[in-house]
């Protein structure tokens, strides 16, 4: 007879690893992102022209914004794995395809100040983000 313990553990790790194993860090849109927040010149970031991927909203999340609040604006069940409601050096950016969430970015605020326009919120219609530096 099997440890029931063993397997009660494994099953845990299964359930855990299921839930979002498809929502990746998407590190080439930090790394554009930063790059152009660092290039003086940039005033706005045109966020489609950076994605490979399919997406219908982006929704943009500010410092120390609790787990409970991402998820009410997503209307979504999303962990969030940056921890924001603790840090204050990143934004978080979440991508969102018909009802799940298919990427997530960390943008660092790098001396500087993102806005994503009145909503917080995204489309591939309209995806600047504007820079203000201080």
């Amino acid at each position: 007879m099997r440890n029931p313990l063993s397997l009660f553990c494994l099953l845990l790790l299964v359930l855990g690893g299921c839930s979002q194993s498809d929502v990746q860090r998407y590190k080439d849109l930090e790394n554009s992102i930063q790059s152009m927040v660092e290039d003086k010149s940039q005033s706005e970031i045109r966020v489609n022209t950076l994605t490979n991927f399919a997406w219908e909203k982006a929704y943009s999340f500010t410092p120390y914004t609790t787990q409970g609040n991402i998820e009410e604006k997503l209307g979504l069940n999303f962990k969030d794995p940056s921890n924001l409601e603790m840090r204050d050096d990143i934004y978080l950016l979440v991508f969102v395809n018909g009802d799940k969430v298919v990427q997530y970015a960390e943008i660092d605020r790098q001396k500087s100040d993102l806005s994503f326009g009145e909503k917080g919120l995204l489309t591939p219609e309209d995806d600047v983000i504007s820079i203000e530096r201080h």
